[in-house]
């Protein structure tokens, strides 16, 4: 995260501003991203890794308003925070590392209030699936369709749904299809980082692209 400190703050403002008071982050990995909603009402992180919840609880202490679950999302554990009344559930670049995507969605979205949102950050566009997704564990990119499909069959209805990151994937793209990298060089992500988020941010906030390489959705029940 640190070597993409634009993007991951970006990133982190987007998904920000649209969770609750009461939120469950499904799929917390060490918590670089559970730090930020640490001035809810409760948070809590969730993550099949016990070494990763572990490292979390070490870098945020005892937080009376966090709690940590190891579990997979499709455990009774994580359907049993229903008995916390969460209002949002966030689930960040976790997606498209879950098989069965549409199983996991419908927990999600089981434990939560009447109302509440699920916000999902997913990477976006399909065709654009290439070695760096399989070498991250990713089993698909997703079209709008795909999320609005997910939505309907778990019984959610579209509050938002957009693309972010134009550029993101033109560089995705040209690492995959025309370079045929396996991972992303620490020279491009700086390079990026350092001058195209900052200008992409303030355009994107005022017009939202046709596409780009994730999709913003906020669900709710």
């Amino acid at each position: 995260m640190t070597r993409a400190k634009n993007y991951f703050a970006w990133q982190s403002r987007l998904v920000l501003a649209e969770a609750g008071q009461r939120v469950v982050e499904a799929g917390c990995g060490i918590g670089n991203f559970t730090g930020l909603l640490l001035d809810r009402e409760l948070v809590v992180a969730v993550d099949p890794e016990a070494a990763c919840i572990h490292q979390l609880r070490a870098r945020y202490g005892e937080r009376a308003n966090l709690r940590t679950l190891v579990s997979d999302i499709s455990s009774p554990e994580f359907q049993a925070l229903a008995a916390l009344h969460p209002d949002t559930c966030l689930c960040v670049n976790v997606l498209e590392h879950i098989a069965d995507d549409a199983a996991a969605l419908a927990a999600m979205a089981a434990i939560l209030e009447p109302g509440g949102v699920v916000v999902l950050l997913v990477p976006a566009v399909e065709a654009r699936y290439g070695p760096i997704d399989r070498n991250l564990g990713h089993y698909r990119r997703y079209r709008r369709r795909d999320i609005e499909r997910l939505a309907a069959n778990s019984g959610l209805a579209i509050g938002k749904l957009h693309y972010v990151n134009a550029a993101g994937l033109a560089g995705w793209w040209m690492n995959a299809h025309v370079l045929r990298r396996e991972a992303q060089s620490d020279a491009q992500i700086a390079f990026f980082d350092r001058f195209i988020v900052p200008l992409m941010a303030r355009a994107e906030a005022l017009i939202p692209p046709p596409a780009g390489q994730s999709l913003l959705a906020v669900l709710k029940k």
